[in-house]
C-alpha cells in the first residue's frame, strides 16, 4: 500500500462529506445573484490555502489531477461570479 493513500483517504472523504456540498451550496447562491459573505469568503480562502499541500500529492498521483482540475474551474467560476456581483453591487 502506498504512503499517501491515508491521506489520499481522508482528502477525499472531506471533498464529498464537506466541500463539495458546502461549494455546491456556494455556487448556487451566486448563481441566483446572492453575494458571499465573510464566513463563505473565508471558507474560500481556507480552500485555496490547503491547495498548496495537496499540489505535491497530485503530482504524485495523477489519476486525481483531473478531478482536482474540475473542482478548481468550480472554485473560479464561483469567484468570478461572486466579483462580478460584488462590482455590480458597487
Amino acid at each position: 500500500m502506498d504512503k499517501d493513500t491515508g491521506t489520499i483517504t481522508v482528502l477525499m472523504e472531506r471533498l464529498e462529506k464537506q466541500r463539495l456540498p458546502r461549494i455546491l451550496a456556494l455556487k448556487d447562491k451566486v448563481d441566483n445573484g446572492e453575494p458571499l459573505n465573510e464566513t463563505n469568503l473565508d471558507f474560500l480562502e481556507k480552500v485555496f490555502s490547503d491547495a498548496k499541500y495537496v499540489m505535491p500529492l497530485l503530482i504524485k498521483h495523477p489519476e486525481y489531477q483531473s478531478l482536482a482540475m474540475k473542482i478548481l474551474a468550480l472554485y473560479k467560476e464561483i469567484t468570478e461570479k461572486a466579483l462580478q456581483l460584488e462590482r455590480n453591487s458597487s
